[in-house]
């Protein structure tokens, strides 16, 4: 077995057993300066202040084993961000309608012409399995890249049954033959298709009936998903979406508060959502039902930056005792990056969050919002090994006050005890 050795880290993030963190409790993110970090096949084995190397590889039987040696000098170590809201699976881009938004048009009036998600359906529809694979595949290592280690991605720019089934085997395939740990969600209820433009609950039907039963009977999806906002599906509509998923053993994640005060935080929270992401337009309502739950609210920042809305009110979530995520909601409408970097920069910025809480938010409460907080988003032992190692930085917070460096900050990523990204290049 494999044996790679991270020895004189400037300072390892995260060295700590730990499922979440809320509240007051972001602001630690459990730095231990001048530290090693020991793998073993795809877990973490050890770990520690660079004093206490001797006495670990005492433990181990080095004569049996291959050991790799990686000098992490002036270097941050931190576990792999784990982005819980993407939609990378998609045909085209659609930067005709980022010139509108310059224009003036708002993300409704976009879609009303029949831009937006139906613009990005009428692509997909138009793709193949393998051309769809091969674009997504190209985003996950762009993602890798920034230090992305897993990553929830949703369907829905299908609309019909065909094409939200193939969205979802392109999102196995991936599963398949990459090292990321991913997820899958069933977002058929994302818009409503022009064809059943004044036949509502005939899709609702279409979706509860068809698709939901089709993607458990192939495996294909982990979570049921709905676009709960105004001018897309109502409360009502959501909660008999949900029912329908949780029927079939898949559980909520909701598309909330995004446009306006849906209802659709209290809909994901009444129905034991894992999270309600988006949330720009949250108050204390929403607040005091998401502080008796367990579900986790999740910040989108580069989409409110892009969609020039009013970003989540982060700072009186986090001050009120809740824990929040961050990810980057990588689409081609309204978030079309996947640069984790850039969100937490975002988040720092114009979320008023301390460079730990942002951290925080994009590891340990990222793997939390995709039900992998035992096994990733912290450097514990028998976690799997996905982390990344910075180029030289004078301290962590470097890292979101550089969001012009971009992939380049990051050096190595290791997923599942393998390097699959080193001086800039990413490979599996």
């Amino acid at each position: 077995m494999s044996l790679i050795l991270i020895k004189n880290i400037k300072t390892l993030l995260q060295a700590r057993d730990i499922s979440y963190a809320a509240g007051q409790k972001m602001r630690d993110i459990g730095a231990l300066d001048d530290a090693f970090l020991l793998i073993e096949g795809e877990k973490i084995a050890d770990f520690g202040a660079m004093a206490d190397l001797p006495q670990a590889l005492a433990k181990l039987n080095l004569t049996e084993k291959a050991l790799t040696e990686i000098d992490a000098t002036g270097r941050v170590v931190s576990p792999c961000f784990a982005d819980s809201h993407t939609h990378i699976v998609y045909a085209g881009s659609r930067e005709n309608e980022f010139v509108d938004k310059i224009k003036g048009l708002s993300y409704e009036e976009i879609a009303k012409r029949g831009g937006g998600i139906l613009n990005s359906a009428k692509r997909l529809q138009a793709a193949t399995e393998d051309e769809l694979y091969q674009a997504a595949l190209g985003r996950v290592k762009e993602m890798v890249g920034y230090g992305i280690g897993a990553i929830e991605i949703k369907s829905g720019y299908g609309l019909t049954v065909a094409d939200e089934l193939k969205m979802l085997r392109v999102v196995k395939r991936l599963k398949q033959n990459t090292p990321v740990t991913i997820k899958s969600t069933l977002l058929a209820a994302h818009a409503l298709p022009e064809s059943y433009r004044n036949r509502r609950e005939d899709f609702i039907s279409l979706i509860i009936n068809e698709m939901i039963p089709q993607a458990v009977a192939e495996g294909l999806a982990d979570y049921c998903d709905v676009f709960c906002d105004k001018g897309f599906f109502t409360v009502e509509e959501t909660a008999q979406i949900l029912e329908a998923g949780a029927r079939y053993g898949l559980k909520p994640k909701i598309h909330a508060n995004e446009l306006d005060f849906s209802g659709g935080i209290q809909v994901g929270v009444a129905h034991k959502a894992i999270s309600v992401d988006h949330l720009e337009c949250t108050g204390d309502e929403e607040i005091e039902v998401l502080m008796e739950s367990h579900t986790m609210p999740t910040l989108l920042p580069s989409t409110a930056f892009f969609l020039r809305i009013p970003y989540p009110p982060a700072r009186q979530m986090i001050d009120s005792g809740l824990p929040v995520a961050v990810a980057t909601d990588y689409n081609p409408g309204s978030s079309p990056s996947g640069n984790m970097l850039f969100v937490l920069s975002l988040a720092c910025l114009y979320l008023k969050m301390l460079p730990e809480e942002a951290l925080n938010a994009a590891t340990i409460n990222g793997a939390r919002a995709l039900e992998l907080e035992s096994s990733l988003g912290s450097i514990s032992k028998g976690k799997i090994a996905n982390i990344f190692i910075t180029n030289p930085i004078s301290s962590y917070t470097f890292i979101p006050y550089s969001f012009g460096q971009g992939g380049q900050l990051i050096d190595t990523v290791i997923l599942r005890g393998q390097i699959v990204k080193k001086s800039g290049v990413v490979s599996f």
